[in-house]
C-alpha cells in the first residue's frame, strides 16, 4: 500500500502544479486585457485560446445583470473555482495519500 500512497502523492502534486500554472495563465491574460495587446501576437493568441473556452463556459452561468457592469467578473469566478478545486480535490488526494503512507 506504500506505493499507492506515493502514486497518489505524485498525482496530487501534478494537479496542484497544473492548477497553479493555469492560475498564472489566467492572471497574465487578465493583465494583458488591460493594455489592449496586439491580437496577432502569438503569446496573446495562445493566452486567448487557453482561457476563452473556460471563460465562455463560466459566462453561460452568469445572470444577465452581470454583463451590465463595466468590469468582467469572469476571471474572478475562475480564480475562485481554481482555489476550490485545489483545496477540495488536491486536499483530498493529499489526505488519501497520507493515509496510505
Amino acid at each position: 500500500m506504500h506505493i499507492l500512497g506515493l502514486i497518489l502523492l505524485a498525482v496530487a502534486r501534478i494537479f496542484r502544479l497544473l492548477i497553479n500554472l493555469y492560475t498564472l495563465i489566467v492572471a497574465v491574460a487578465v493583465l494583458l486585457s488591460w493594455v489592449n495587446p496586439d491580437p496577432y501576437n502569438p503569446i496573446v493568441r495562445f493566452l486567448r485560446q487557453v482561457t476563452e473556452p473556460v471563460f465562455s463556459k463560466v459566462r453561460r452561468f452568469l445572470p444577465r445583470a452581470a454583463f451590465q457592469w463595466r468590469i468582467d467578473i469572469t476571471p474572478i469566478i475562475v480564480f475562485i473555482l481554481l482555489i476550490a478545486v485545489d483545496t477540495i480535490l488536491v486536499g483530498l488526494l493529499f489526505d488519501l495519500a497520507g493515509r496510505f503512507l
